[in-house]
């Protein structure tokens, strides 16, 4: 497998060096950045090994790279997807096989928008590892391994063969999912993030400034799991309008085995992978003011909740908490996604919002 990695974030790297440490695969990458990468890459995992590769090609011109792939893997923030895949377009044949590490932040109905019919696609449902780069271009962190994969295709040749090559990739079982909505949507980073920066922020007036860098997980309250657990009642009534097996997607109480705000407060607090994450915040002085360049804020929101609203608006299902957060964020960010109840406002078109001309063709592929 010649595998072209796009984006040079924590996964990016660490994938790199997972897939490329195997020397019967070739790693490219493609990056806004390749004189700060170094041909040898260095992860660290969670068990203190040390895993080194050496990368074919580093480049930013996707005409360097693409062509010497066979698969295209996306690691990137959901805002990049749109660019990205115009950019590799022109060098894609049918034979290429182009996916993403999550696909929650519009992946699938981007590509369906953008790439020919005859290229595959695949995606995972959550990210394969939890990475931070450590030296930019040089080493990242391994903090934490899955014990299995879950990932939908569409329109892969061979998909049995290609799942194993993933699987001995990644090193990690992988399970296939039945179409791309099982992957697509997400009870997780979506809602999650969101509801969580309402609870904390929804009186900030921008004059306003903090006395400490609040821990997004740590100082977790109930408000913010009241919050979540509305979303998420309106993004399983999303669910149900979808053909997405009743299982797959948990609700948040059953995910986290908690039955009321208080007990998933509890819960979130107590997650070793949580501790010490601080919330989106930069310093000012000796004060603190939320960060509304953070991707909780450019990710989540026009690649998140906007997605939601969007299908939501498709099936006929109201969401009245889901729409107060989307607008307090559009507020805070200075965009306007939502207008009278609508996905009609000025800045929809920056979004991974689902027309409805798209739904319904996206519906019957």
């Amino acid at each position: 497998m010649r595998l072209c990695i796009c984006g040079g974030g924590g996964l990016g790297h660490t994938i790199a060096g997972i897939v490329g440490e195997n020397q019967q695969y070739e790693v490219n990458v493609l990056t806004g950045k390749p004189e700060l990468w170094n041909k040898e890459i260095q992860v660290l995992d969670c068990n203190n090994k040390t895993i080194k590769a050496t990368l074919h090609k580093i480049s930013s011109d996707p005409q360097d790279v693409i062509p010497q792939s066979d698969v295209v893997l996306f690691c990137l923030p959901g805002f990049m997807m749109e660019e990205t895949l115009t950019k590799i377009k022109p060098y894609l044949t049918s034979s290429h096989r182009v996916g993403t590490v999550v696909s929650s932040t519009g992946f699938f109905l981007q590509a369906f928008k953008i790439l020919p019919s005859n290229v595959g696609l695949f995606g995972f449902l959550r990210v394969p590892f939890i990475a931070r780069v450590n030296e930019y271009g040089k080493s990242a962190f391994l903090l934490g391994y899955k014990n299995k994969l879950q990932l939908a295709t569409k329109n892969i040749n061979q998909e049995t063969e290609f799942l194993t090559l993933l699987e001995s990739a990644f090193q990690t079982p992988i399970e296939k999912y039945r179409n791309f909505w099982e992957v697509t949507l997400s009870n997780s980073n979506p809602i999650l993030h969101p509801a969580r920066l309402y609870s904390l922020f929804k009186d900030y007036d921008r004059k306003q400034t903090y006395t400490k860098h609040f821990l997004f997980y740590e100082e977790w309250d109930d408000e913010s799991s009241d919050l979540l657990i509305q979303c998420d009642n309106e993004f399983q009534q999303i669910v149900e309008k979808l053909p997405i097996r009743n299982h797959i997607i948990p609700p948040i109480l059953e995910y986290y085995e908690s039955f009321d705000p208080p007990s998933l407060t509890r819960k979130i607090r107590s997650i070793k992978a949580f501790k010490g994450l601080k919330a989106p915040m930069i310093q000012k002085d000796n004060t603190f003011i939320p960060d509304f360049n953070n991707r909780y804020f450019t990710e989540d929101f026009p690649y998140g909740l906007v997605i939601l609203k969007s299908i939501a608006e498709n099936v006929g299902v109201a969401t009245p908490t889901i729409d107060k957060i989307l607008l307090w964020g559009q507020r805070m960010m200075n965009k306007e996604y939502l207008k009278n109840s609508l996905l009609i406002g000025k800045d929809i078109q920056s979004t991974a919002y689902v027309s409805r001309d798209e739904f319904s063709n996206i519906i019957h592929t």
